[in-house]
């Protein structure tokens, strides 16, 4: 996605944001023995929805209800039949054992600079989970603030980095409780490494903005009624902050506050949900207690604000799909003030930092990164060398030459540098040590059709030597929604996929953000089905082009590349031997309905409008499970702790799918009960669920290891 065109605060929200013909293929593999009773007998009902004059049967929503005894029962019995079929799996503990080789190794955030201290987020080799660290310069030495690895016994609470006070005296971390999206923000003493008493509430946070005078936080949540902007003063009871914006605003909105660096104007940013085609700024004198003024808010397009000095900057798609920057001073914030600085390209601006008084801007070409550097006013633009193809983001101070940024690609293990933009140098911050030969390796973009004739690019990474002839085991990826881009990254997993033979595949399908708004709005609502096109095809140029086979063709997705998975497997199951759906929607009939998810209707739709029940019901997965179907082997993964994607939609399409197939592939829940979506998992956990993913694989796919 257009991760650094949205500033900090409002990060977190964007981002917020599912045996048969193969059985020659798996009899050679390292089948697991059967296991008795499994899947577990799962009640049917009789339960209908009506939209309109369409009855729709819902045979498991009684699974909606996750804390039923009945509901918890079944869980059990999933989770026993999931864990005795992969337990048995020969060469699972080589697979995790490589996995721990590839994890454990010092990995560090981008710092946030203050005052010659560096703060940032690093999980040390061999721990389990990322602590909160300070640097005293550049040369420093690594000083622990916040170590979350004695709150709990089995590391399932974790600390992340919110906010620093301008003069870095304070830290304002948050702590979460297993996999969930709500945090609680504890504000810690540099000096003294002591916690304040203020503790902000449990809740979905969007931002976290402290004063510079350290004297109170903006802040701004999730609510029940909606999205509220708040004001904090240092020192008293967080139970009476006041709201200061966002009554009104429904629970598809989503805001986000910042404050200029001297504290005298308060920006405000209302998102109209995830990846959704509309942003609106408003702005505020808070020094001299002035009133909100409107910036912009009756234009369909996107707008986010960046403070530097005397300058908002605004980048922004309004009337450039591949997004260009406007400045405008504080005094004068309405579009009738503002001049271009950064005008529209031919690739897409993908981020954007204002640091040491210049503008750097991260853009996407093919999707991959190149990073330039302009003047204040978008002059003398500088090209900024990264190491090879791959992914960067940026991040600095307006008051300070330091520009940190970070790469890092398939066989590149992520790199932070900074770059002192003064002296125009670069030098190593921090990197990922691992042990693995890059050079062993190799990355090719191919492009390809799509049903509707357009052209799609897609990543390939696999070891040097690979022989085009029809037998290679492949994982397919992707993910096209809410405007977030897939380019090319370092994850152990795929290292070990790749050292087995397999080639990873990473399409960047219509929906995503690589080629601008255009290519988004390609896969919004009813234009969702051009996602699932693109995926199927391709799938389809992998075998023609003898990658692979379809008895060698896996696929894996988690969120909205969940619901692309189960797209994919309900309307080509022919076409995929395995499949691995992670924290997935799959029932877009109801979705809207639980959680976070009413900032995704601005996406999807929602079928309580008629004009929108017809698309969502002629490709939601779960509704379009068909009994007596050849389905591939499944793993469903997800966890009570997902407070983000219901795991209601993993529980419900399982169930479906076990009674529906007619094949003898596994389908199997793994269910965590204190994983889920976000962040802050211990590595102990993601090692384990990436060796279940691949001893699954490899088992469904008769890959040797």
């Amino acid at each position: 996605m257009n991760r650094n065109i949205i500033p900090c605060p409002l990060l977190r929200f964007a981002l917020t944001l599912v045996l048969g013909a193969g059985a020659a293929a798996i009899a050679g593999a390292q089948a697991a023995p059967p296991v008795a009773q499994c899947p577990p007998h799962t009640r049917v009902d009789n339960i209908t929805n009506t939209y309109g004059s369409t009855v729709v049967a819902d045979p498991y929503q009684w699974l909606e209800d996750q804390n039923s005894p009945e509901t918890r029962a079944w869980i059990g019995a999933e989770d026993s039949c999931t864990d005795a079929a992969l337990s048995k799996i020969p060469g699972r503990d080589a697979i995790a054992t490589r996995l721990a080789d590839l994890y454990h190794a010092d990995s560090y955030s981008l710092p946030t600079q203050r005052d010659g201290r560096y703060f940032f987020t690093k999980l040390t080799a061999g721990q389990d989970l990322s602590q909160i660290f300070m640097r005293v310069g550049r040369a420093g030495r690594d000083e622990v603030l916040v170590d979350p690895l004695s709150w709990s016994t089995d590391h399932s609470v974790s600390a992340s980095l919110e906010a620093v006070s301008r003069d870095g005296k304070f830290v304002f971390y948050g702590r979460r409780e297993g996999g969930q999206d709500e945090i609680t923000v504890h504000v810690l003493s540099v000096e003294t490494r002591r916690d304040l008493p203020d503790v902000l509430p449990s809740a979905v946070y969007f931002s976290v903005t402290p004063t510079p005078d350290d004297r109170g936080i903006y802040y701004s949540i999730a609510t029940p009624a909606g999205p509220r902007a708040y004001y904090h003063a240092m020192g008293t009871d967080a139970a009476d902050d006041k709201i200061i914006f966002g009554n009104g605003l429904g629970k598809d909105k989503g805001v986000g506050v910042d404050l200029s660096d001297d504290g005298e104007y308060l920006l405000l940013t209302v998102v109209f949900g995830t990846g959704s085609a509309q942003s609106a700024l408003y702005m505020q004198n808070v020094k001299d207690h002035g009133p909100i003024v409107t910036v912009v808010d009756d234009i369909v397009s996107q707008f986010y604000g960046f403070f530097a000095g005397h300058t908002l900057y605004i980048t922004t798609n309004w009337k450039a799909p591949h997004w260009h920057v406007f400045a405008a001073a504080l005094g004068a914030p309405s579009p009738e003030h503002w001049r271009e600085v950064v005008p529209e390209t031919d690739a897409v601006l993908d981020g954007f930092a204002p640091v040491g008084g210049k503008l750097v801007v991260e853009y996407l070409r093919n999707a991959t990164s190149e990073i330039e550097v302009f003047d204040a006013d978008g002059k003398n633009p500088k090209p900024l060398s990264l190491p090879a193809l791959g992914t960067a983001s940026i991040a600095g101070r307006w008051e300070s030459p330091e520009l940190f940024y970070a790469f890092t690609s398939f066989n590149y293990p992520t790199t932070n540098f900074v770059y002192d933009l003064a002296a125009s140098t670069s030098a190593i911050w921090s990197k990922l040590s691992v042990p693995f030969d890059p050079g062993d390796f190799e990355t090719r973009q191919v492009w390809y059709e799509s049903k509707d004739k357009t052209r799609v690019s897609m990543f390939l990474f696999y070891k040097k030597g690979l022989q085009l002839d029809g037998n290679n085991p492949v994982l397919l990826t992707g993910y096209g929604g809410f405007d977030i881009s897939e380019t090319p990254a370092f994850m152990p997993r795929n290292i070990v996929w790749a050292e087995h033979g397999g080639v990873l595949a990473l399409a960047n399908l219509r929906g995503g953000g690589e080629y601008g708004e255009e290519w988004h709005q390609a896969g919004m609502f009813g234009r969702k089905q051009n996602v699932f096109d693109d995926f199927i095809a391709a799938a389809e140029y992998l075998i023609a082009s003898k990658y692979t086979s379809a008895s060698k063709l896996s696929i894996i997705g988690s969120s909205n590349g969940g619901l692309l998975v189960g797209a994919a497997i309900t309307q080509r199951p022919d076409l995929f031997q395995a499949a691995i759906c992670g924290y997935p929607l799959l029932d877009m009939l109801r979705y809207q309905k639980f959680m976070e998810a009413a900032y995704w209707v601005p996406e999807y739709g929602s079928s309580d409008n008629p004009d929108q029940f017809g698309y969502l019901y002629k490709y939601s997965p779960y509704q379009n499970v068909v009994p007596g179907t050849n389905y591939p082997a499944t793993l469903f993964i997800t966890g009570d702790g997902d407070t983000r994607v219901a795991p209601l939609h993993a529980r419900k399409m399982a169930a479906r799918l076990q009674a529906a197939t007619s094949s003898a592939r596994p389908i199997l829940l793994l269910y965590d009960t204190k994983s889920g979506h976000s962040g802050g998992r211990p590595i102990s956990k993601i090692i384990e669920e990436n060796r279940d993913v691949l001893s699954f694989l490899f088992w469904q796919l008769g890959v040797s290891h």
